[in-house]
Protein backbone atom coordinates (compact mmCIF):
# COMPACT_ATOMS: atom_id res chain seq x y z
CA UNK A 1 0.00 0.00 0.00
CA UNK A 2 1.39 3.36 -0.97
CA UNK A 3 1.15 7.06 0.17
CA UNK A 4 1.49 9.62 -2.24
CA UNK A 5 1.26 13.52 -2.80
CA UNK A 6 -2.18 14.56 -4.45
CA UNK A 7 -1.39 18.51 -3.96
CA UNK A 8 0.11 21.30 -2.91
CA UNK A 9 -1.44 24.74 -2.52
CA UNK A 10 -0.47 28.10 -1.23
CA UNK A 11 -1.47 31.26 0.41
CA UNK A 12 -0.12 34.86 0.80
CA UNK A 13 -0.66 37.37 3.11
CA UNK A 14 -1.89 41.08 2.22
CA UNK A 15 0.66 42.71 2.54
CA UNK A 16 4.28 43.18 0.53
CA UNK A 17 6.84 45.15 0.17
CA UNK A 18 10.39 45.00 -2.16
CA UNK A 19 13.69 44.77 -0.64
CA UNK A 20 13.89 48.46 -2.26
CA UNK A 21 10.73 49.66 -0.41
CA UNK A 22 11.90 48.38 3.14
CA UNK A 23 15.24 50.32 2.90
CA UNK A 24 13.51 53.89 4.02
CA UNK A 25 12.08 51.41 6.75
CA UNK A 26 15.62 51.08 7.87
CA UNK A 27 16.20 54.32 8.39
CA UNK A 28 13.85 54.86 10.71
CA UNK A 29 14.62 51.83 12.92
CA UNK A 30 17.80 53.02 12.72
CA UNK A 31 18.13 56.35 13.60
CA UNK A 32 19.70 56.03 16.83
CA UNK A 33 22.29 53.65 15.31
CA UNK A 34 26.07 53.74 14.18
CA UNK A 35 26.09 55.10 10.66
CA UNK A 36 28.60 52.42 9.21
CA UNK A 37 25.99 50.24 11.45
CA UNK A 38 23.57 51.60 9.27
CA UNK A 39 25.19 50.70 6.15
CA UNK A 40 26.29 47.24 7.48
CA UNK A 41 22.54 46.33 7.83
CA UNK A 42 21.52 47.80 4.58
CA UNK A 43 24.23 45.67 2.77
CA UNK A 44 22.57 42.71 4.71
CA UNK A 45 19.17 43.29 2.97
CA UNK A 46 20.42 44.27 0.06
CA UNK A 47 22.81 41.15 -0.23
CA UNK A 48 20.24 38.47 1.37
CA UNK A 49 18.61 37.06 -2.49
CA UNK A 50 15.13 37.98 -1.94
CA UNK A 51 13.58 40.39 -3.81
CA UNK A 52 9.97 40.32 -2.02
CA UNK A 53 8.44 39.53 1.26
CA UNK A 54 5.05 39.37 2.30
CA UNK A 55 3.63 39.82 6.04
CA UNK A 56 0.55 39.79 7.98
CA UNK A 57 1.64 43.23 9.13
CA UNK A 58 2.12 46.30 7.38
CA UNK A 59 5.79 47.67 7.78
CA UNK A 60 4.75 50.19 9.55
CA UNK A 61 3.66 47.12 12.53
CA UNK A 62 6.34 45.65 11.67
CA UNK A 63 8.70 48.55 12.58
CA UNK A 64 6.35 49.35 15.75
CA UNK A 65 6.54 49.14 19.48
CA UNK A 66 3.17 46.89 18.98
CA UNK A 67 3.69 44.95 22.25
CA UNK A 68 3.74 40.46 22.17
CA UNK A 69 0.39 40.04 23.29
CA UNK A 70 -0.76 42.62 20.02
CA UNK A 71 1.10 40.77 17.44
CA UNK A 72 0.19 37.36 18.47
CA UNK A 73 -3.01 38.57 18.00
CA UNK A 74 -2.60 39.61 14.89
CA UNK A 75 -0.58 36.46 13.89
CA UNK A 76 -3.79 33.98 15.22
CA UNK A 77 -6.57 35.94 13.59
CA UNK A 78 -4.20 36.29 10.06
CA UNK A 79 -3.07 32.82 10.73
CA UNK A 80 -6.67 31.44 10.70
CA UNK A 81 -7.31 33.54 7.31
CA UNK A 82 -4.40 32.07 5.88
CA UNK A 83 -4.94 28.06 6.63
CA UNK A 84 -8.29 28.42 5.78
CA UNK A 85 -7.15 29.85 2.06
CA UNK A 86 -4.46 27.28 1.69
CA UNK A 87 -6.54 24.60 2.38
CA UNK A 88 -9.54 25.34 0.97
CA UNK A 89 -7.28 25.74 -2.39
CA UNK A 90 -5.51 22.32 -1.77
CA UNK A 91 -9.34 20.73 -1.59
CA UNK A 92 -10.00 22.47 -5.17
CA UNK A 93 -6.88 21.41 -6.90
CA UNK A 94 -7.44 17.86 -5.69
CA UNK A 95 -11.51 17.27 -6.25
CA UNK A 96 -11.99 16.46 -2.21
CA UNK A 97 -14.29 17.61 -0.22
CA UNK A 98 -13.51 18.63 3.41
CA UNK A 99 -15.39 15.87 4.41
CA UNK A 100 -12.89 13.84 2.88
CA UNK A 101 -9.97 14.43 5.07
CA UNK A 102 -9.26 12.00 7.83
CA UNK A 103 -6.28 13.49 9.51
CA UNK A 104 -5.01 16.64 9.48
CA UNK A 105 -1.84 18.28 10.80
CA UNK A 106 -1.18 21.83 11.61
CA UNK A 107 2.87 23.32 12.17
CA UNK A 108 3.64 26.40 13.39
CA UNK A 109 6.34 27.85 15.65
CA UNK A 110 6.11 31.79 15.19
CA UNK A 111 3.83 32.35 17.48
CA UNK A 112 1.37 30.96 19.83
CA UNK A 113 -2.05 29.42 19.64
CA UNK A 114 -4.40 27.17 21.91
CA UNK A 115 -6.79 26.09 20.72
CA UNK A 116 -4.43 25.26 17.86
CA UNK A 117 -5.41 25.89 14.04
CA UNK A 118 -6.90 22.71 13.08
CA UNK A 119 -9.50 23.60 15.80
CA UNK A 120 -10.28 26.50 13.82
CA UNK A 121 -10.63 24.87 10.82
CA UNK A 122 -12.36 21.85 11.55
CA UNK A 123 -15.15 24.47 12.30
CA UNK A 124 -15.02 26.92 9.40
CA UNK A 125 -14.57 24.26 6.76
CA UNK A 126 -16.88 21.33 8.19
CA UNK A 127 -14.29 18.96 8.65
CA UNK A 128 -15.45 15.79 9.94
CA UNK A 129 -15.92 15.67 13.45
CA UNK A 130 -14.00 11.80 13.94
CA UNK A 131 -10.94 13.44 12.42
CA UNK A 132 -7.46 12.57 14.14
CA UNK A 133 -5.86 16.74 14.23
CA UNK A 134 -2.02 17.03 15.13
CA UNK A 135 -0.41 20.38 15.88
CA UNK A 136 3.31 20.27 15.12
CA UNK A 137 4.84 23.31 17.18
CA UNK A 138 8.47 23.98 17.63
CA UNK A 139 10.52 21.89 15.05
CA UNK A 140 11.26 25.60 13.08
CA UNK A 141 11.68 25.17 9.16
CA UNK A 142 11.95 21.75 9.47
CA UNK A 143 8.27 21.31 10.65
CA UNK A 144 6.64 20.65 6.92
CA UNK A 145 8.36 18.26 6.07
CA UNK A 146 8.19 16.61 9.63
CA UNK A 147 4.43 17.17 8.91
CA UNK A 148 4.63 15.01 5.98
CA UNK A 149 6.60 12.44 7.34
CA UNK A 150 3.66 12.07 10.32
CA UNK A 151 1.02 11.86 8.15
CA UNK A 152 2.53 9.30 5.94
CA UNK A 153 2.58 7.28 8.96
CA UNK A 154 -0.60 7.20 10.17
CA UNK A 155 -1.79 6.92 6.06
CA UNK A 156 0.45 3.32 5.70
CA UNK A 157 -1.40 1.79 8.94
CA UNK A 158 -4.47 2.89 7.54
CA UNK A 159 -5.19 1.96 3.97
CA UNK A 160 -7.82 4.33 2.05
CA UNK A 161 -7.37 7.69 4.10
CA UNK A 162 -6.82 11.09 3.56
CA UNK A 163 -4.28 13.76 4.86
CA UNK A 164 -3.65 17.55 5.17
CA UNK A 165 -0.71 19.45 6.48
CA UNK A 166 -1.30 22.94 6.70
CA UNK A 167 1.60 24.72 7.90
CA UNK A 168 1.44 28.55 8.75
CA UNK A 169 4.12 30.56 9.74
CA UNK A 170 4.71 34.84 10.63
CA UNK A 171 8.49 35.22 11.31
CA UNK A 172 7.33 38.89 10.72
CA UNK A 173 5.42 38.66 14.36
CA UNK A 174 8.83 37.48 15.82
CA UNK A 175 11.02 40.88 14.96
CA UNK A 176 12.44 42.57 18.09
CA UNK A 177 12.24 46.62 17.66
CA UNK A 178 15.18 47.28 20.38
CA UNK A 179 17.33 44.08 19.18
CA UNK A 180 19.95 44.91 17.11
CA UNK A 181 21.80 41.75 17.00
CA UNK A 182 22.76 40.10 14.19
CA UNK A 183 20.37 37.14 14.81
CA UNK A 184 17.18 39.73 14.63
CA UNK A 185 19.07 41.32 11.87
CA UNK A 186 19.51 38.98 9.31
CA UNK A 187 16.10 37.34 10.73
CA UNK A 188 14.13 40.47 9.48
CA UNK A 189 16.37 40.62 6.14
CA UNK A 190 15.83 36.69 5.15
CA UNK A 191 12.69 35.78 6.05
CA UNK A 192 8.80 36.18 4.97
CA UNK A 193 5.03 35.22 6.05
CA UNK A 194 3.32 33.12 4.41
CA UNK A 195 1.06 29.42 4.36
CA UNK A 196 1.05 26.00 2.12
CA UNK A 197 -1.11 22.83 2.53
CA UNK A 198 0.35 19.41 1.34
CA UNK A 199 -3.03 16.73 0.93
CA UNK A 200 -1.52 13.12 0.74
CA UNK A 201 -3.85 9.86 0.55
CA UNK A 202 -3.42 6.43 0.85
CA UNK A 203 -6.37 5.39 -1.39
CA UNK A 204 -5.35 3.74 -4.53
CA UNK A 205 -7.74 6.07 -6.62
CA UNK A 206 -5.84 9.19 -6.16
CA UNK A 207 -2.52 9.84 -7.65
CA UNK A 208 0.38 11.98 -7.54
CA UNK A 209 4.33 10.96 -6.55
CA UNK A 210 4.76 8.39 -3.74
CA UNK A 211 6.60 8.76 -0.67
CA UNK A 212 9.32 5.85 -0.64
CA UNK A 213 11.10 6.65 2.57
CA UNK A 214 11.21 9.35 4.76
CA UNK A 215 13.99 9.36 7.46
CA UNK A 216 15.51 12.54 10.33
CA UNK A 217 18.60 12.80 11.19
CA UNK A 218 19.18 14.96 14.54
CA UNK A 219 22.83 16.36 15.00
CA UNK A 220 24.32 15.82 18.37
CA UNK A 221 24.88 19.00 20.86
CA UNK A 222 24.03 21.70 18.80
CA UNK A 223 20.79 22.69 20.71
CA UNK A 224 21.63 26.31 20.63
CA UNK A 225 22.37 26.81 17.07
CA UNK A 226 19.12 27.51 16.03
CA UNK A 227 15.36 28.37 17.25
CA UNK A 228 13.47 30.90 19.61
CA UNK A 229 13.93 32.29 22.91
CA UNK A 230 10.56 33.10 24.80
CA UNK A 231 11.07 36.74 26.54
CA UNK A 232 9.14 39.62 27.69
CA UNK A 233 8.90 41.44 24.46
CA UNK A 234 7.93 37.82 21.97
CA UNK A 235 10.03 34.93 20.09
CA UNK A 236 13.66 36.28 19.62
CA UNK A 237 15.71 34.50 17.03
CA UNK A 238 18.47 32.35 17.56
CA UNK A 239 20.50 31.98 14.71
CA UNK A 240 24.24 30.45 15.03
CA UNK A 241 26.40 31.57 11.80
CA UNK A 242 27.96 28.46 11.98
CA UNK A 243 24.58 26.65 10.17
CA UNK A 244 25.85 26.36 7.49
CA UNK A 245 29.65 25.23 8.26
CA UNK A 246 27.54 22.55 10.40
CA UNK A 247 25.36 21.47 7.59
CA UNK A 248 28.62 21.33 5.29
CA UNK A 249 30.36 18.99 7.92
CA UNK A 250 27.00 16.18 7.93
CA UNK A 251 26.26 16.67 4.47
CA UNK A 252 27.41 12.97 3.21
CA UNK A 253 25.77 11.41 6.48
CA UNK A 254 22.74 13.58 5.88
CA UNK A 255 22.55 12.33 1.96
CA UNK A 256 23.89 8.91 0.95
CA UNK A 257 23.04 6.66 3.76
CA UNK A 258 19.63 7.32 3.57
CA UNK A 259 19.64 7.10 -0.52
CA UNK A 260 21.56 3.87 -0.02
CA UNK A 261 18.96 2.16 2.16
CA UNK A 262 16.44 3.05 -0.87
CA UNK A 263 18.93 1.16 -3.46
CA UNK A 264 19.65 4.74 -4.79
CA UNK A 265 22.58 7.14 -5.03
CA UNK A 266 22.41 10.85 -5.82
CA UNK A 267 22.61 10.44 -9.79
CA UNK A 268 19.21 8.87 -9.32
CA UNK A 269 17.56 11.95 -8.12
CA UNK A 270 15.97 14.14 -10.73
CA UNK A 271 14.61 16.89 -8.71
CA UNK A 272 15.88 18.33 -5.11
CA UNK A 273 13.48 19.64 -3.06
CA UNK A 274 15.45 21.87 -0.48
CA UNK A 275 14.31 24.53 1.78
CA UNK A 276 15.22 27.61 1.40
CA UNK A 277 17.14 28.65 4.85
CA UNK A 278 18.86 31.88 3.86
CA UNK A 279 21.31 32.75 1.52
CA UNK A 280 24.77 31.35 2.82
CA UNK A 281 22.81 27.70 3.56
CA UNK A 282 21.50 27.80 0.04
CA UNK A 283 25.12 28.82 -1.32
CA UNK A 284 26.85 25.83 0.78
CA UNK A 285 23.99 23.45 -0.33
CA UNK A 286 24.28 24.67 -3.77
CA UNK A 287 28.24 24.11 -3.89
CA UNK A 288 27.69 20.32 -2.85
CA UNK A 289 24.78 19.02 -4.74
CA UNK A 290 26.76 21.25 -7.65
CA UNK A 291 29.87 18.97 -6.69
CA UNK A 292 27.49 15.95 -7.50
CA UNK A 293 25.67 17.19 -10.39
CA UNK A 294 22.67 18.59 -9.44
CA UNK A 295 21.23 21.84 -8.74
CA UNK A 296 18.34 23.82 -6.89
CA UNK A 297 17.05 26.41 -8.81
CA UNK A 298 13.73 26.24 -7.42
CA UNK A 299 14.80 26.74 -4.17
CA UNK A 300 16.72 29.54 -5.45
CA UNK A 301 13.34 31.10 -6.89
CA UNK A 302 11.27 30.82 -3.88
CA UNK A 303 13.54 32.23 -1.80
CA UNK A 304 14.21 35.40 -4.17
CA UNK A 305 9.92 35.72 -4.45
CA UNK A 306 9.40 34.80 -0.83
CA UNK A 307 12.14 34.61 1.54
CA UNK A 308 12.11 32.09 3.91
CA UNK A 309 8.37 31.14 5.34
CA UNK A 310 9.78 28.98 8.14
CA UNK A 311 8.32 25.41 7.72
CA UNK A 312 5.73 26.33 4.66
CA UNK A 313 8.49 27.17 2.20
CA UNK A 314 9.75 24.09 1.38
CA UNK A 315 6.62 23.14 0.27
CA UNK A 316 6.62 25.91 -2.10
CA UNK A 317 9.49 24.65 -3.68
CA UNK A 318 7.50 21.20 -3.90
CA UNK A 319 4.49 22.78 -5.19
CA UNK A 320 6.78 24.73 -8.30
CA UNK A 321 8.44 21.12 -8.72
CA UNK A 322 4.77 19.35 -8.88
CA UNK A 323 3.59 22.31 -11.44
CA UNK A 324 5.88 20.90 -13.91
CA UNK A 325 4.59 17.64 -14.19
CA UNK A 326 7.59 15.44 -13.71
CA UNK A 327 7.47 12.34 -16.17
CA UNK A 328 6.67 9.02 -14.40
CA UNK A 329 9.49 7.21 -12.50
CA UNK A 330 11.36 10.51 -12.10
CA UNK A 331 12.52 10.69 -8.41
CA UNK A 332 12.93 14.01 -5.97
CA UNK A 333 14.65 14.20 -2.85
CA UNK A 334 13.42 16.83 0.05
CA UNK A 335 15.20 18.25 2.73
CA UNK A 336 14.89 20.82 5.32
CA UNK A 337 16.71 21.24 8.68
CA UNK A 338 15.50 23.17 11.61
CA UNK A 339 16.14 23.40 15.48
CA UNK A 340 17.27 20.47 17.54
CA UNK A 341 19.64 20.75 15.30
CA UNK A 342 17.54 18.01 12.15
CA UNK A 343 17.55 17.42 9.10
CA UNK A 344 13.99 15.39 7.42
CA UNK A 345 14.47 13.90 4.52
CA UNK A 346 11.89 12.40 2.35
CA UNK A 347 12.23 10.40 -0.84
CA UNK A 348 9.62 10.75 -3.59
CA UNK A 349 8.82 8.44 -6.92
CA UNK A 350 6.60 10.22 -9.67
Amino acid sequence: MSVTVKAVSKALPEFSRSTDEILPFLDLWLKDQDERFIRKVKKIFEGAAVDKRYSIMSPEEVFSDLSFEERNNIYVREGIKLGTQCLTSALDKAGWQAKDLDYIITVSCTGIMIPSLDAYLINLLKLRQDIVRLPVTEMGCAAGVSGMIYAKNFLKANPGKRAAVVAVESPTSTFQLNDFSMANIVSAAIFGDGAACVLLSSNEEDGGPEILAEEMYHFYDAEEMMGFKLTNTGLQMVLDVAVPETIANHFPDIIHPFLAKNSLRINDIDHLIFHPGGKKIIQTVDELFGQLGKNINETKEVLRQYGNMSSATVLYVLEQIMDKKPDTGEKGLMLSFGPGFSAQRILLQW
